[in-house]
């Protein structure tokens, strides 16, 4: 009776280091992300890329870091959104795949030109002749999954979120969808 249970307290501790192994402690996510931002019927694209840093205090809950810079141009109007955001991530390992959601909070800067005789519109900050630079709150709730190809190598299959900022104190409201690489350690 003794030697059952030894045997079954070491197969209890030899699952929990297997299953440790399997989970990685730090997540780095490098790739392409498109936005859509919009307000009072006046919408904007931008394409661009997002990195995150993830660390995982166990293996459902992390603590995630997120950086993102993206592009418009129209008519020789542009306009660039940079965003850093941070907040917690629930993840559910099964085998290759890792779905996970999130809730990130932070800010966003916002720069944009255009010529003198148009008026440059990018998330609703009006800009007569000349240039505009603004910072924001930012926000993304949503989640995604990502594909383990190997132990240290993944593929974010998808990532997509409500995106909220609030530029010149209108809240702009729409869509952020990234996908890329996860580098596990």
């Amino acid at each position: 009776m003794k030697r059952l249970a030894l045997l079954c307290v070491l197969a209890v501790c030899f699952t929990g280091v297997a299953s440790a192994q399997d989970m990685s402690k730090i997540d780095v996510f490098g790739g392409y992300s498109f936005a859509h931002l919009s307000s009072d019927g006046f919408g904007i694209n931008f394409n661009g890329g997002s990195g995150s840093i993830a660390y995982n205090a166990n293996s459902w809950l992390g603590i995630v870091g997120d950086f993102g810079g993206y592009h418009t141009n129209t008519d020789g109007e542009s306009g660039n959104l940079f965003t850093y955001m941070f907040g917690p991530r629930i993840s559910m390992r099964h085998g290759k795949l890792k779905p996970f959601v999130q809730a990130l909070f932070g800010g966003g800067h916002l720069t944009g030109s255009g010529s003198c005789s148009d008026v440059v519109r990018v998330q609703e900050v009006s800009v007569g002749c000349g240039s505009v630079s603004e910072n924001s709150f930012a926000m993304t709730l949503g989640g995604g999954l990502d594909w383990a190809a190997t132990e240290h190598i993944g593929i974010r299959l998808a990532q997509v979120e409500y995106f909220h900022t609030h530029f010149d104190n209108i809240g702009q409201n729409g869509v952020r969808v990234s996908t890329g690489v996860v580098f596990s350690f």
